[in-house]
């Protein structure tokens, strides 16, 4: 292994990497960047609890599912973009950007004047967005050190995980005190203060690698994605499905998806590689994480305009009335990671969600006008339940199954179905909501003998009298529970998905990720697999597993005792990195206990040789220095032996290399040692 220079003159990678910053100033980088995760996963769903009333403000309700669905597919395509463009331009700078868009796009959505407008202008929210997350999980390898980045990260993924599901009652909030176009407003200036303070406050990131982009995956699985959406969308509403144009739309939709496949089989670096379809568990665990994407965003977008035009309850109310749904997701997800990590064995979680996700969305489907709270509840509570026993252990199995090599590849695969999942489970809900609702109402319209735009709203469905209000909302329980049924069959394919997973031994390396609530939401990461790597050898040596893995890597001969290495170890790293005397004051402060509690190891290990005290300060002696590359050396061939048993894999020089560097990063502590695979250095610079 190449050692590393504790001590003396800066490297050129040194000299040219941002300075550390301070915890201070660490933790209001973290918050800007939070808080742009926090707006753009909050406009993915925030929307829902509004749309009644934007309907029947703007009109358009046959489009109604476009509000969401062009958001989250723009998000889709500004995700696999937007990681490649932060490594090639640099993060912070595609950061700045996407804000700039999401700002303006808020604006121009809260102005919209028609349905058009306001779908165009999500549609460049949704380009804000996808940039906005994406950079974000990248921008914390850049300013968190390595061996504190674990907290930071399981911060970032509750920020996106909760804030994805009390979206609805945000948007009912600022709907029902405000207006509707508030939900979109609200952004403008919460997103200029971040981009203000991030101008100044967020340390700058250059891009130093050339990655290579494939631009036309990304373009060909978008138009495969975007005709099957439009055609899902009209059939049946706006034209036959039978019309040549719905079969042109479907007939398109093929021919890009086999030029997508011809394009990922030759691209020198496909966003979707071919082969990992040849593993059982990748490919079913993809196809899993659609329908349960498909299940949580097509309810979660109809069950508040369910509330509110059927039960009559404020935005604000079936925002709240959701909760039911969204705590039972939060504990089974949760409690099925743990138990998975635990255990090793996860087969039974998948195939018991889908049966418990078909029995909630049976039950959703037998709401009606008179449903009380205690019905919607039990359904909302039992389809949660379903969600979450499959969705968060797709990403921990894919990870803790696939080859080295695939790591970043694959967990970004499975958050990319999920996403589409959403995608098409608004469309498809919408579609079936505007189909239903076109047979049933204008029927009981005509019985009530009430104008069609006197109940655009659930306001004005509300002040009709008893006769009529009752007959027009049993016309739209009917549209929703031709909605909610539609999950029914695609949660029971789920379950014939789940009998063919393949139960294998599952690697340890991802099971302390189990409790992270954004990953199985979808969080994007686009990192690759040296940044995957360090992220799940970190979470390993922060876990209740590190204890027995630091004993395997630190149990190597040595002539000096553990308190000895480890008092030159924090000499070495003290100067390392501030570039000063060390001084047993500073040592004490920097560990916050009294100087007395550290006298003692430092004389030992002063009188051992491995540092000496001149005015004051303390600085290695070679033999000081020696140790430290010997306890380099073990970490180093530890990690290693660690990630090669895991993976059952050998791995390469370069590979290596890498490791290596998570190891150096892991004992300094410091972010300014870029990431691998994104910048040069991929090892400790040599002494």
């Amino acid at each position: 292994m190449t050692t590393t220079a504790i001590e003396g003159t800066a490297t050129p990678d040194e000299a040219s990497s941002p300075p550390e910053l301070s915890i201070a100033a660490r933790n209001i980088a973290f918050a800007l960047i939070a808080g742009g995760m926090l707006l753009a996963a909050l406009d993915g769903t925030i929307v829902s609890t509004a749309l009644p009333t934007i309907v029947g403000d703007l009109g358009g309700a046959n489009h109604l599912s476009w509000v969401i669905t062009a958001y989250m597919l723009t998000q889709t395509i500004a995700t696999a973009l937007g990681g490649k463009l932060g490594d090639l331009f640099g993060r912070k700078r595609i950061f700045l950007i996407s804000i700039v868009i999401f700002v303006v796009s808020s604006a121009l959505a809260g102005a919209s004047e028609s349905m058009t407008w306001l779908i165009a202008s999500r549609a460049l929210q949704g380009i804000g967005g996808g940039g906005l997350t994406v950079t974000a999980t990248a921008m914390i390898a850049d300013i968190i050190p390595l061996r504190s980045r674990g907290k930071y990260q399981g911060a970032m993924g509750a920020v996106f995980g909760v804030t994805t599901v009390i979206g609805p009652f945000l948007g009912g909030l600022f709907t029902d005190h405000l207006s509707w176009r508030w939900v979109f407003y609200v952004n403008v200036p919460i997103a200029a203060v971040i981009l203000v303070l991030a101008v100044r406050m967020l340390p700058a990131s250059k891009g130093d690698e050339r990655p290579v982009i494939d631009y036309l995956g990304i373009a060909f699985i978008s138009i495969a994605a975007g005709l099957t959406i439009l055609a899902t969308t009209w059939g049946g509403s706006e034209y036959a499905w039978t019309s040549p144009t719905i079969i042109g739309l479907f007939a398109g939709a093929v021919v890009a998806a086999a030029i997508f496949v011809a394009v990922e089989a030759r691209a020198p670096s496909p966003i979707l590689p071919l082969r990992l379809f040849k593993e059982n568990v990748f490919t079913v665990s993809c196809l899993l994480s659609f329908v349960v994407g498909f299940a949580l965003m097509g309810t979660m977008t109809y069950l508040p305009t369910f509330l509110q035009f059927c039960l009559g309850v404020s935005a604000t109310a079936s925002g709240a009335r959701t909760l039911p749904m969204v705590i039972s997701l939060l504990i089974a997800s949760v409690v099925a990671g743990n138990i998975v990590s635990t255990t090793g064995r996860y087969k039974l979680f998948p195939i018991v969600g889908g049966v418990v996700m078909a029995i909630g969305a049976l039950l959703l489907s037998r709401l009606d006008e008179s449903s009380t709270f205690v019905d919607t509840s039990i359904a909302m509570f039992v389809l949660g339940i379903g969600i979450g026993l499959s969705m968060q252990i797709l990403v921990l199995i894919v990870q803790s199954t696939v080859h080295y090599k695939d790591l970043g590849t694959a967990t970004s695969a499975v958050s990319f179905f999920r996403t589409m999942g959403s995608t098409f489970g608004a469309a498809v809900m919408g579609s079936v909501y505007a189909n239903s609702l076109g047979d049933s109402l204008p029927r009981a319209l005509a019985e009530a003998k009430v104008d069609p735009s006197t109940v655009s709203t659930p306001e004005a469905l509300d002040a009709l009298g008893d006769a009529a209000r009752s007959v027009i909302r049993h016309a739209y329980a009917d549209a929703f529970q031709h909605v909610f049924i539609t999950a029914v069959p695609l949660a029971l394919v789920a379950v014939v998905l789940a009998l063919f997973l393949r139960q294998v031994p599952l690697r340890g390396l991802a099971a302390p990720a189990a409790a992270d609530v954004g990953r199985g939401f979808g969080m994007p990461d686009t990192r690759d697999t040296g940044g995957q790597l360090e992220d799940q050898l970190t979470r390993v040596l922060h876990s209740t597993r590190a204890r027995g893995i630091m004993e395997r890597i630190l149990t190597v001969e040595r002539e000096v005792s553990i308190p000895q290495t480890w008092a030159a170890a924090e000499v070495g790293i003290h100067r390392y990195r501030h570039h000063s005397d060390v001084r047993l004051s500073d040592l004490a402060l920097a560990h916050r206990v009294p100087s007395s509690v550290l006298q003692s190891t430092f004389d030992e290990t002063t009188a051992a040789g491995l540092i000496e005290l001149e005015a004051g300060a303390y600085r290695l002696t070679p033999a000081g220095r020696a140790s430290m590359q010997h306890l380099i050396a073990a970490i180093h061939a530890g990690l290693i032996d660690e990630v090669e048993r895991q993976y059952d894999t050998t791995l390469d020089e370069a590979q290596r290399a890498a490791v290596g560097a998570i190891a150096w990063r892991l004992l300094i502590g410091s972010p300014t040692l870029e990431p691998i695979g994104r910048h040069r250095r991929a090892s400790p610079p040599p002494l």
